[in-house]
């Protein structure tokens, strides 16, 4: 537990016949984990290692939400109608365009008697595994949903599988901001671990004044970052970001464009922490970086042989990193920021909503 009240649950190693895994509730194609299923199986009914979470809010990640607004031209209805869709079809919210879901807060229904999550009837949750692998069933038809935001009111249930993961909500913060910051916790703590790794390394962070991107600031400035530079797309985010005090130096320029991101950074950093969620954003990282560098990809926008390859074609010799959601500890991690850090605190609920909000 933390001082916030805030306890991680993870599943064991073992498969249980698959299980703990979840294939039991793979529906097609056969053989695939839940993550790479096209349709999944949300049958309340428990086995024994599962948990039924009754949903209250769901999260979606960034880049899903960006891609549905765009794709639908902002209209609430028609975002709205194509998640219900989604789900309906896919039996879990996995956006077959960007391959992304999010995550949810609920309560627990029933915990099987086998599940070692450590999980209780009536434990408020937020689930730290991707929507793209947990079963959901929602019934409420999104109705308390206005269809503006990442954040979407909902009824209905989930399935948790032996190998989730699990927190239980803190007590001190509102539900809203907590669930925002554990979408993206994995940000800062895979960030500090790079940075520690490094004697005082310059790090840039793409995507600065966003959710993973502050975190990642304030994470890598507590890592023992020499320099840390953040970078925005906007003048009223670099405005936002410079009152922060996050970062030492705040540049814009569309992180879209390699040549503008290298102008804009100057000399190539150490370490380049991608957390913008458009796609194309690529190649103006690796330009970024120093030769030895790393660079961290945190947005599921990501073209992962567009990083390959384009890494291959400017002959720069840099690690590439897929910050894959989770590190031990990483919501302690990132919980532990937004207490500590007023900055960071007021960037997020400038996008959540006021502090009040339960």
């Amino acid at each position: 537990m933390t001082d916030g009240g805030t306890a991680l649950t993870g599943g064991g190693t073992g498969t249980g016949g698959g299980t703990a895994v979840g294939l039991h509730r793979v529906l097609e194609p056969a053989g695939v984990l839940p993550q790479a299923a096209h349709r999944l199986d949300t049958d309340p009914r428990i086995r024994p290692d599962e948990v039924r979470i009754g949903v209250e809010r769901l999260n979606l990640d960034a880049a899903s939400y960006r891609q549905l607004h765009t794709a639908h031209g902002g209209d609430p209805a028609a975002i709205r109608a194509e998640v219900l869709r989604i789900i309906g079809e896919r039996g879990k919210m996995h956006n077959p365009v960007t391959g992304s879901g999010g995550m949810l807060v609920g309560v627990v229904e029933e915990a099987g008697p086998e599940s070692p999550l450590g999980l209780e009837p009536g434990d408020r949750v937020a689930t730290l595994v991707s929507l793209t692998l947990t079963p959901l069933a929602v019934t409420d038809g999104l109705a308390g949903w206005d269809g503006l935001s990442e954040q979407v009111p909902a009824r209905g249930h989930a399935i948790l599988f032996a190998r989730s993961i699990a927190a239980v909500l803190p007590g001190d913060l509102p539900v809203p901001l907590a669930l925002a910051v554990m979408d993206v916790c994995g940000a800062p703590a895979l960030t500090a671990r790079v940075v520690a790794a490094r004697s005082a390394p310059a790090v840039a962070v793409l995507g600065a004044a966003g959710k993973s991107g502050c975190l990642a600031l304030a994470a890598a400035r507590r890592a023992g970052a020499a320099r840390v530079i953040g970078l925005v797309p906007t003048a009223e985010e670099e405005e936002r970001l410079t009152a922060s005090g996050l970062a030492d130096t705040v540049v814009r320029a569309d992180a879209r464009d390699p040549v503008a991101v290298a102008a804009a950074i100057g000399e190539p950093v150490d370490v380049t922490v991608v957390c913008v969620d458009v796609p194309g954003c690529e190649h103006g990282a690796i330009l970024a970086t120093a030769s030895g560098g790393t660079v961290v990809f945190f947005s599921m926008a990501t073209s992962f042989p567009a990083a390959a390859l384009g890494a291959e074609g400017l002959a720069a010799d840099v690690t590439m990193l897929i910050g894959n959601g989770y590190v031990p500890g990483h919501a302690e991690t990132a919980l532990d920021l937004v207490r500590t850090e007023p900055a960071v605190r007021a960037l997020f609920t400038s996008r959540t909503g006021p502090d009040s909000a339960q």
